[in-house]
């Protein structure tokens, strides 16, 4: 009885060492962080499915989540906004091309290569469909 409750207090504490480990950011991509958010010290930080390190944090009462690689380069910012936050021209092609969808969620991103966009998803026959415009309406 006792070398069970030792093996699985090893597993336990093996368990939550490794999730630690992998919340914790490389330093490189903190440096990176603290160059791009100067002030924003207590960002939660996760791993994702990719190895890539998430950032969520607040700024102004605004939700944000930030992706970074694990060498420090950033990869793309995003916040959810209110469709009444979306640029007119996005409005506009919402209204003529996808009026008879609901939208679920709206992203603003920056992201490293493709600049600023606004991720907007849709559900459509029970699915969910994310399509992404420039600010000017464009569809990428």
């Amino acid at each position: 009885m006792k070398n069970a409750i030792l093996i699985i207090l090893i597993v336990f504490l093996n368990f939550n060492c490794q999730n630690a480990a992998n919340a914790q950011a490389p330093e490189e991509v903190k440096q990176t962080f603290q160059a791009k958010y100067p002030g924003e010290n207590d960002p939660d930080w996760h791993k994702d499915s990719n190895g890539n390190y998430e950032a969520n944090f607040k700024i102004d009462g605004i939700k944000y989540r930030a992706d970074f690689a694990p060498n420090g380069k950033w990869i793309e910012t995003e916040s959810s906004i209110d469709k009444n936050e979306l640029p007119q021209a996005i409005k506009d092609v919402i209204k003529a091309k996808f009026s008879d969808e609901d939208i679920t969620e709206i992203e603003k991103v920056e992201h490293h290569s493709k600049g600023l966009f606004y991720d907007v998803e849709f559900k459509r026959d029970g699915k969910n469909k994310d399509v992404e415009f420039k600010p000017n309406g464009e569809i990428i």
